[in-house]
């Protein structure tokens, strides 16, 4: 069957049976890989976040419909994205906003936490590449607002282990939300 253009690469399965164990080694690992992104994204340090993506990098985040009970598996449209970013526009990204003074929507930058929780460790068929599955509830406040912006998702993520150490190449980003309710998506989930 021939891959829809339109759709991102599918990702690798979450099965039990290769689930890693929380508390061992390599769930560890993920989970700092995890912590220290996050710690990344909220004090600005992109550049040093660029060194943990991979070159073939495919970072999406699909639109969410909402839908009844028995079409759940429909809620999810994987052709049509808030976002899909390859490492080229990831870079982009990241030099207007750290680079330029035309990045409006984040100059002065938003103020952003990210909680990273109920993260699940699998192998994948590929020896040296894991799916990491997580909740990420972002907090953000714009300006001397005294709101903030909430915006909880559900991350499926690909990391993989290189010679230099781990490396997210592959991120679908599921929004809870069916309509954003934040004015922009100029910072990472």
């Amino acid at each position: 069957m021939e891959k829809n253009p339109l759709e991102p690469t599918p990702l690798p399965p979450s099965l039990r049976t290769n689930r890693v164990p929380v508390g061992s080694p390599l769930y560890n690992d993920m989970v700092e890989f995890m912590y220290d992104e996050a710690e990344m994204f909220d004090t600005l340090r992109l550049r040093d976040w660029i060194a943990m993506v991979a070159k073939d990098i495919e970072y999406t985040v699909p639109l969410r419909h909402t839908r009844a009970t028995r079409d759940q598996d429909k809620s999810v449209v994987r052709t049509v994205q808030h976002m899909y970013d390859d490492y080229r526009s990831i870079m982009l990204r990241v030099m207007r906003v750290m680079d330029t003074r035309s990045a409006w929507g984040e100059d002065p930058p938003s103020r952003t936490k990210h909680l990273v929780s109920n993260i699940r460790v699998y192998r994948t068929d590929k020896e040296d590449e894991f799916k990491v599955q997580s909740y990420l509830l972002l907090t953000r406040n714009r300006f001397d607002s005294a709101s903030f912006d909430l915006i909880p998702c559900e991350r499926h993520d690909v990391i993989r282990k290189t010679e230099t150490g781990y490396q997210l190449a592959r991120r679908e980003v599921i929004i809870d939300q069916a309509v954003l309710g934040t004015p922009n998506l100029g910072i990472f989930l």
